[in-house]
């Protein structure tokens, strides 16, 4: 805005500056055309009043001085550059004259053209300054001031409100920094480019919690299959050590046989356990597996092919198609077959059916059954039931686990419904319609 003003006011100056010395000029004319009447009635004295100019001179057609105001008698002619040649009148500004030192002096010539030919009247006046006077220097200077405050208070506010978003973003960034609240920051109302700004923020922020929230569900993960780990193979290791220790203290009256296979059998407990919590930590780690379709009631058919310690009865439908890891769902039935198995009285039942666009296999034993303020326990990993404890001191406790989790990494589910006998387990998985369909 100052510099604005200062090219604007230079034009603006330049503009006033002309129009005064044209009226000043016209002003000093008016005076000097007194002195060209007398020239031209031949009444012109050798001494002139000055009449409020800073003097006159007249020279007549032979270029002699023959009339003067009293400040310049005895003075030169001071000038011959004007009259320009063809101009009755003329005028300028002109600077050193003989008369006047270093002062700058409006001059205006006026041409009386006599039988002798042409006498010249020179009137002196002053100059006009470059800044016309005080007065406009002082107005233009203040209107400046002025326009510069204005600008300035008005930049002012509507950098501060335009930046106001700015410092609530900056304060909400120092805030999440220092670990408060949410991983969110102000959107401003206004559509511009800060709206923008904190839409983005937002999106990376948001990109930013999901990703720790990530980190955080796998290092809970690493912590509670470190702790499942630490929970349940002490067991067997204790029960390895115990026996060994036993053994060590009276080895002439141990039966080495007896003691090798009490180790083999805790060996074997350890490896299903280490086993176990292998499958569990691929399953956390939601490692796609590659997927195909599998016919549940042939899966049935071949894990019952094997022989159980109690019976076990099918009713299969035909087509019932799912797509899924063969081996993965294979070991989902036979957890639940063997958990039956534990808890079973005389029989197992297994049912493979269609429900709508759901493929439901379920499987029944004619045990004690299980509570339902409990139905959801037994799904958590190393949780055995008291009633069970006593009837399987030799299951893993993730069994169930597995199978839950193996079930929802088929985007489907496993529960516990009620029934009139035993357990209930049901598993419902997406049905692959296109081929579950039995030809025609």
């Amino acid at each position: 805005m100052l510099l604005l003003n200062i090219v604007v006011s230079a034009f603006v100056l330049f503009g006033i500056r002309n129009e005064v010395a044209d009226i000043r000029a016209h002003d000093v004319s008016s005076k000097a055309v007194r002195v060209l009447l007398m020239v031209k009635r031949d009444s012109l004295p050798m001494t002139l009043d000055a009449d409020g100019l800073d003097g006159i001179q007249v020279v007549d057609a032979g270029g002699r001085l023959v009339a003067w105001t009293p400040n310049l008698s005895g003075e030169p002619r001071q000038l011959t550059a004007i009259p320009r040649r063809g101009l009755a009148n003329d005028s300028a500004e002109i600077c050193g004259l003989p008369a006047f030192h270093e002062e700058c002096k409006l001059v205006v010539t006026l041409v009386a053209f006599q039988p002798d030919g042409e006498w010249v009247v020179y009137a002196f006046g002053p100059a006009v300054p470059w800044y016309v006077g005080p007065e406009v220097l002082l107005f233009q200077i203040g209107v400046t001031l002025l326009l510069v405050v204005l600008t300035w208070f008005g930049v002012y506010r509507v950098v501060s409100r335009t930046l106001a978003p700015v410092g609530g973003i900056t304060r909400r960034l120092g805030e999440i920094s220092a670990g408060g609240g949410g991983m969110q920051i102000p959107v401003p109302d206004c559509d511009d480019e800060i709206h923008d700004l904190a839409v983005t923020a937002n999106q990376t922020l948001e990109r930013l919690q999901t990703a720790l929230r990530q980190q955080e569900v796998a290092m809970e993960q690493q912590r509670r299959f470190a702790a499942d780990a630490s929970h349940d193979l002490r067991s067997p290791i204790t029960a390895m050590r115990t026996q060994i220790e036993g053994a060590l203290l009276h080895p002439e009256d141990t039966d080495w046989r007896e003691v090798g296979g009490e180790v083999l059998t805790s060996l074997d407990r350890l490896q299903a356990i280490v086993a176990d919590l292998l499958t569990l930590n691929r399953l956390d780690s939601h490692v796609p597996a590659e997927r195909i379709p599998v016919d549940l009631a042939g899966l049935v058919e071949d894990e019952t092919a094997r022989p159980r310690a109690k019976p076990v009865t099918t009713s299969l439908q035909e087509g019932v198609v799912v797509s899924g890891d063969r081996l993965q769902l294979a070991r989902l039935l036979t957890n639940l077959l063997d958990n039956a198995e534990r808890h079973a009285e005389s029989r197992i039942d297994v049912t493979v059916r269609r429900e709508g666009g759901t493929a439901v296999m379920e499987v029944l034993d004619d045990g004690a059954g299980i509570a339902p303020d409990q139905r959801e326990i037994v799904f958590q990993r190393f949780t055995r039931l008291d009633a069970s404890r006593s009837r399987d001191a030799g299951g893993t406790g993730l069994g169930l686990a597995i199978a839950r989790e193996t079930a929802q990494v088929h985007d489907g589910t496993l529960t516990i419904e009620d029934s009139d006998r035993g357990a209930r387990f049901v598993l419902r998985l997406p049905l692959l319609e296109r081929l579950s369909d039995p030809p025609e």
